[in-house]
């Protein structure tokens, strides 16, 4: 076959084996490459943003000479007290020792950060002339320090300048920012790849955050070796983390259907809806986490299962972070800021806490049986990864088969059931509808339009999981 004629074959099996349901077909509008927003409501183009990322066995070994690459003379290292005395920390320490960093260590990093947490990070960023910033931990850590080389960099601004909108004035980044490497701890947020920073905004006990591609790190060092000393509850709630920004990322509304088209490239925001690039990544992550979660859960020695969901963690956050996720992380930011008395086992803190991992997904089999007409193929798909048998289900079934599967996974895995088990009745759904409404940025990209009274039958619907 010769190489056009090559091209074209591939493009035609591409084609036929697209989605065709209505939130993902493409085809309406094939051949408007040249249209521009003065004439399109909706986007038309998609782009692709990650972080560098290094894998390997024993990586953090190099971290030393990476700031001696970048001619780092005044570094800040954020953590929290717990991993501040456990291996990930002392590993990086002794390789910037042994390059002769200098450094200076920040450790009240606070898990589920607050803006008065992040508030506290950045004095101590503006307190000095540092020069590069390194993050050591979970995605707690690295947005905090996300946060502090922004506000460092900008020392004039105001805390919500850069804060989404409607809770802050979602001001675009435009000035440059120190490098930042990451190096994640847990296999969930990946928080090294993204340009988003997560908070609980105190005043109104909801979660927001900054997304800017300004605030990506430069490098993230994914060193398998540190997810071995996760707890088994903190590795299941940080897989699970992945499991929906998978989840979420593919079934999103289509970047072409995301409104408005932005008049400048770059007002384009980072979550963009699915698109065909980050529909690689996402699938992909899915699979990761079917095959291993349940292995790297229960048993923390199973390196192969531990090392994979590290990757997928990355693989997940390559596709969430271009595509976005939409309601279980919508509706997951009040869960975990209205917290009540929950008490998280694994975590070590003594404030109550519902983990991020775990608010997210409580929700996820009520969500998925929402937003499964739009686009009934995908959740099958996804339904067929989890390991449902999908041979004979009508598309009409498709979100109460995804829920049934989601239900199996999560019962296996010990999760708790629903929203009661966590604290929360049927009084307080006006409170979680309310701190879910500011969360547009992600909920606009659900794939089926919803109203308050929606938000409240989910809620409802998410009070039991089995």
């Amino acid at each position: 076959m010769a190489g056009r004629d090559r091209v074209v074959h591939l493009l035609t099996q591409l084609a036929s084996a697209a989605c065709r349901c209505p939130a993902h077909s493409n085809t309406f509008h094939q051949g408007v490459g040249a249209a521009t927003c003065s004439i399109r409501k909706t986007d038309y183009a998609f782009e692709m943003a990650s972080s560098n990322i290094r894998y390997g066995d024993g990586v953090t070994k190099e971290i030393g000479m990476d700031l001696q690459n970048l001619g780092a003379r005044n570094v800040c290292l954020m953590t929290d007290r717990n991993l501040s005395r456990l291996p990930p920390v002392a590993s990086v320490l002794e390789s910037l020792s042994r390059s002769g960093v200098t450094y200076k260590v920040y450790d009240n990093v606070r898990v589920e950060p607050t803006d008065a947490s992040f508030k506290d990070a950045i004095r101590f960023a503006k307190s000095e002339a540092f020069d590069v910033f390194v993050a050591v931990g979970g995605g707690s850590v690295m947005d905090t320090c996300k946060a502090a080389n922004l506000y460092a960099s900008h020392p004039d601004a105001h805390f919500l300048d850069f804060v989404n909108a409607p809770i802050g004035r979602g001001k675009p980044v435009t000035g440059a920012l120190k490098p930042l490497i990451a190096v994640p701890t847990t296999a969930g947020t990946g928080s090294e790849t993204t340009g988003v920073a997560i908070f609980d905004f105190e005043p109104l006990k909801a979660k927001t955050g900054i997304a800017s591609r300004a605030i990506r790190p430069t490098l993230g060092i994914v060193d398998p070796q540190h997810t071995l000393s996760m707890p088994e509850r903190v590795a299941a709630n940080s897989g699970f983390d992945v499991l929906c920004h998978a989840l979420e990322s593919y079934t999103a509304l289509a970047y072409h259907q995301r409104s408005p088209c932005p008049p400048n490239p770059l007002q384009r925001p980072a979550y963009q809806g699915s698109n065909p690039i980050s529909d690689v990544w996402s699938r992909h992550a899915l699979a990761v986490v079917a095959k291993f979660l349940k292995r790297a859960v229960r048993d923390p020695e199973d390196v192969e299962a531990r090392s994979s969901m590290h990757l997928a963690s990355v693989f997940a956050g390559i596709g969430f972070g271009n595509a976005g996720v939409h309601l279980c992380h919508g509706m997951s930011y009040p869960i975990a800021g209205n917290v009540k008395t929950h008490s998280a086992k694994g975590y070590g803190v003594e404030h109550p806490l519902v983990p991020h991992g775990l608010s997210v997904v409580l929700t996820s089999p009520a969500v998925f049986t929402f937003t499964a007409p739009m686009c009934p193929e995908r959740h099958l798909e996804a339904a067929q990864i989890l390991g449902a048998d999908t041979r004979q289900v009508k598309r009409a079934d498709a979100g109460a088969v995804l829920a049934d599967a989601l239900r199996d996974f999560l019962f296996s895995l010990q999760v708790e059931d629903g929203l009661e088990a966590v604290g929360y009745g049927m009084e307080d759904i006006p409170a979680l509808v309310r701190g879910t409404v500011p969360q547009e940025r992600v909920t606009k990209l659900s794939p089926r339009e919803h109203t308050e009274e929606d938000l409240s039958r989910l809620f409802e619907a998410s009070m039991k999981l089995y």
